[in-house]
């Protein structure tokens, strides 16, 4: 369980170490980091995901600008007001070959400002970068800095936390409010693959090396904020054992397919948000778009010194309608450096 006294945090008041003031390496030569993180434990009910950015400064100090999702305060799911246009989406629903036609939802306050800001101090020696967060508790980090074979990203893999049990960061010296529109995602020549740790009804998965099928993506002719993707069948999720005695897989009408959504929060900066949902659950449900728990995946692109697109680090936070047993939280990320 976590302990009580972490609550989302505030800067206070504390000397920056001599240590630290000295330090002039930036990690990875970079200044500026999406960052993914989360506290995610099989025993607890009281996980948290956060997901934002890391600035470094040559003389030592870091800030974070983060969004915080915990279950001890749960948030329902938010609309974006971006409903995809009929080029990429269809009204029929049924056995076509584009998701439907509906408002995408993303995790509760996403679309606003950050829930915290903090300081601190860091310092790297040899390929290890340590935080000390000014905050009213002890809050410690360390990273291994991975640098790109071309120089231009750098990868934080999290080595230890006070607090955090999980974490993916990507740095570069471009300004956080670099960003690129979703004609470039869909464009994107690489091959994107995911790493995910997930926290369900009380268990840990965690997948890695996952294609990600970016190119897939429908891109919408009049909302080009969007792409969407109907995944034709499932072969583990959306199943009659799953959620869906009547029309999910192995049924006898055996719908098993998979209703995504990836869009662009804000053109100012990198927040970009996944969202997807089994179609039978919404059959079930006797709705055209699903209301229940749907997967909502908010994200930060990831973007090279040359400002050119190389993937997400993201969070989920889909918090259940029910009881937070059922709720559903991840650290992830989609990239082609990992």
């Amino acid at each position: 369980m976590l302990a009580f006294t972490l609550l989302p945090v505030h800067p206070a008041i504390a000397p920056a170490s001599a240590a630290a003031a000295t330090a002039s390496t930036l990690p990875g030569g970079k200044s500026t980091y999406v960052v993914s993180q989360g506290h995610l434990k099989t025993s607890s009910q009281q996980n948290w995901v956060r997901l934002g950015s890391y600035r470094f400064a040559a003389n030592g100090t870091v800030s974070a600008s983060m969004y915080l999702w915990w279950q001890r305060h749960p948030q329902a799911r938010q609309r974006t007001g971006t409903v995809p246009d009929p080029s990429c989406t269809t009204k029929a629903g049924g056995a076509a070959s584009k998701p439907r036609g509906c408002e995408v939802l993303t995790a509760g306050g996403f679309t606003g400002a950050p829930d915290e800001s903090r300081t601190g101090t860091y310092t790297v020696a040899g390929d290890v970068l340590t935080i000390r967060w000014k905050i009213a508790q002890t809050w410690t980090e360390q990273w291994y800095v991975r640098p790109a074979l071309d120089g231009k990203l750098a990868r934080l893999d999290l080595k230890r936390s006070t607090l955090a049990t999980h974490g993916y960061g990507y740095g570069s010296n471009a300004a956080i409010g670099t960003r690129r529109a979703m004609t470039s995602v869909k464009a994107f020549p690489g091959s994107l693959r995911q790493d995910l740790t997930s926290w369900a009804s009380g268990k840990l998965v965690t997948s890695r090396d996952q294609p990600f099928g970016h190119s897939a993506f429908r891109a919408c002719a009049a909302t080009t904020s969007c792409l969407t993707y109907l995944q034709p069948s499932s072969r583990g999720a959306c199943q009659k054992s799953g959620g869906c005695p009547k029309y999910g897989g192995g049924t006898r009408p055996n719908v098993s397919s998979i209703q995504y959504y990836l869009t662009m929060i804000s053109k100012s900066d990198r927040r970009d948000t996944l969202w997807h949902w089994c179609t039978c659950l919404a059959m079930e449900r006797g709705e055209f778009c699903y209301t229940g728990n749907s997967h909502v995946k908010p994200l930060m692109q990831i973007i090279d010194d040359t400002g050119a697109f190389r993937g997400w680090v993201g969070a989920e936070a889909s918090f259940s309608t029910g009881s937070r047993a059922t709720d559903m939280l991840a650290v992830l990320r989609i990239s082609n450096f990992r």
